[in-house]
């Protein structure tokens, strides 16, 4: 079965990050090294063991900092990078462009934009949005699902499964049969077929994830019965309980033998150290830092994790410690069980008391598509950074309708004489202009803008994709909230539940990309050709050959080639769905 979790991607940082420490005399400011570990949430500081001022008790600094995407000024990161002066280049040179290409309609038509476009796109505008509303509102059918599941009145391996397959498929085809109903030009009717989409994908991770969980609930009932009947051959629970922990107390003992003898010699520093900016704040005891930065640097290592050494809220059962093999097995299988069922904190939320409309619409608020317990937070909502979202959200709309209405809807219904060739060219330099500002708009200002107003801290919503050699790694980092969910619930799900190879997964999790995609032009063109489908199963077979290590080895050829593909598959596919 999928797992509802999985274990954080993590790198460890060379030790040479810093906390300053306060003087309580005033006098400089003394350094705490930490260790700076990168998850994929964010980078995680453990500071080395000191003293406050109030206190004796040796204790540690925690400071979670959350990611930042690419192109977010706050990202230090990019802020330094070499190339970051590109990028304000090409804002401004866009900007010339579009003033010119304003004064050249006033000169010409008399008005900058003739804003048929934006006739045709704010047609029936308020149906729209009620419809959106209603298909927004419409998932809150995922909770009582839910509920009935975590009670066993739905049990979801199969029964539930079925009914989570029809009631998406009824979604998606109401939206699709209430598109064609109200004649909607394209725009309406692609914006409408993708947020459902968006929305089932959502729906699916929801009750797919407390489904499975509740899976797990049932095999941690039968494996702690059979851990307390196993027990009893030792005397009975309560014995079996008092030898586990006196075998613990002995294990730490030695440990604390080991720990004083490398770590003796070392003086501890005084005073509370301060947190990088924007960083989510905790002090806890020297053991239990020590516990959390053992368990990141085996998780990067990819080396099991013992479970006396994971954080509350996933704290293994005493039993584990217990000589007899046997019941420490069962002891750590329960406890593996029963940490699935707990979120990594802060809050540790625990299954099944997730399953309320409040967690639902922060969910929905959220911008992701695949359900956790709980997700990375960060403290409070920057207005001054949800107002530069928006203005940059309105602003690059302004660029993209400009160039869409000027350069692309023109070309689109060309004259009889002019050639396939020639549409293509004038075609193709409007259409990746148009995709980078639609990329911007979606990836970094309204998901980054959502994010913040839900407190999410993870914004990795996209990776360095302009610099793909493949397609296969420009279909992992471009749009990260759709690959994570594929990944999950189509490709791993594959391998889990239905045993299938990984290239007989991954074919299905192309074929299913390949049809949703298809199905948005089929809706949105109104004909059914199958050009986009074809052209991305086209991508299996290229990216085998992108693996052969003559042509992986040239980094600079597979990124020209992934260029050149998208320049041309934009306006090629715009040709044949208009005109074929």
């Amino acid at each position: 079965m999928q797992s509802a979790t999985s274990a954080p991607a993590v790198t460890v940082g060379e030790a040479d990050v810093k906390f300053p420490i306060k003087a309580a005399n005033g006098a400089a400011a003394r350094k705490v090294t930490s260790e700076a570990i990168t998850t994929k949430e964010g980078t995680i500081y453990v500071s080395k063991p000191y003293r406050s001022r109030s206190s004796k008790k040796l204790k540690a600094a925690i400071a979670f900092v959350p990611r930042l995407s690419h192109f977010d000024i706050k990202n230090e990161r990019s802020s330094t990078n070499e190339f970051r002066g590109f990028f304000t280049l090409f804002w401004i040179s866009l900007f010339i462009f579009t003033v010119r290409t304003y004064i050249r309609s006033m000169e010409t038509e008399g008005a900058p934009l003739n804003l048929r476009f934006a006739t045709m796109f704010s047609r029936d505008a308020r149906t729209l949005a009620l419809s959106d509303a209603v298909l927004v509102l419409s998932t809150g059918i995922c909770v009582p699902f839910a509920k009935a599941v975590s009670r066993g009145w739905i049990r979801y391996y199969w029964t539930g499964v079925i009914m989570q397959h029809i009631l998406q498929s009824f979604v998606l085809f109401a939206a699709i049969k209430w598109t064609f109903n109200r004649q909607w030009p394209w725009v309406q009717s692609g914006f409408l077929t993708l947020h459902t989409l968006t929305m089932i994908m959502k729906m699916h991770s929801y009750m797919a994830t407390n489904g499975y969980l509740r899976y797990v609930s049932e095999q941690s009932a039968e494996v702690l019965a059979q851990l307390k009947n196993t027990a009893s051959r030792v005397g009975g629970w309560e014995k079996a309980i008092s030898d586990a922990r006196a075998h613990r107390e002995e294990l730490n003992r030695e440990t604390a033998t080991a720990d004083s003898a490398s770590t003796g010699s070392s003086t501890p520093l005084i005073g509370t150290p301060d947190m990088p900016e924007g960083a989510s704040k905790s002090y806890v005891d020297v053991p239990v830092a020590a516990a959390l930065r053992n368990r990141l640097v085996r998780a990067a290592e990819a080396t099991p994790v013992p479970d006396d050494e994971k954080p509350k809220g996933a704290v293994p059962h005493p039993l584990v410690d217990h000589p007899d093999p046997e019941i420490s097995a069962l002891a750590t299988e329960y406890s593996e069980l029963e940490s699935e069922l707990v979120s990594s904190g802060p809050e540790y939320v625990r299954w099944p008391n997730n399953i309320t409309f409040k967690n639902f619409a922060v969910y929905q608020l959220i911008p992701t598509l695949v359900y956790e317990l709980e997700y990375p937070r960060t403290n409070k909502i920057r207005p001054l950074y949800v107002f530069e979202k928006t203005v940059a959200t309105f602003g690059t709309f302004a660029l993209l309708y400009t160039t869409t209405e000027t350069f692309i809807l023109p070309y689109t219904n060309p004259s009889p004489d002019q050639s396939f060739a020639r549409t293509l060219l004038d075609l193709t330099l409007p259409f990746m202009l148009a995709y980078l500002l639609l990329f911007y708009i979606i990836f970094e200002c309204i998901c980054n803008g959502f994010a913040e107003l839900s407190y999410f801290a993870d914004r990795g919503f996209y990776e360095d994709w302009w610099n793909s050699t493949s397609w296969d790694e420009f279909s992992r980092k471009w749009n990260k909230p759709v690959h994570t969910f594929l990944l999950r619930h189509v490709y791993a799900s594959a391998i889990t539940s239905y045993q299938l190879s990984r290239s007989r997964a991954m074919f299905v999790t192309f074929l299913v990309s390949a049809l949703a995609h298809e199905l948005v032009m089929a809706v949105v063109s109104q004909k059914i050709r199958m050009y986009l489908f074809t052209m991305q199963l086209i991508q299996i077979p290229l990216i085998a050959m992108g693996r052969i290590p003559a042509i992986k080895r040239n980094k600079l050829m597979g990124n020209i080639v992934f260029w050149l593909g998208l320049y041309a598959g934009f306006p090629l596919l715009c040709v044949a769905y208009v005109f074929y």
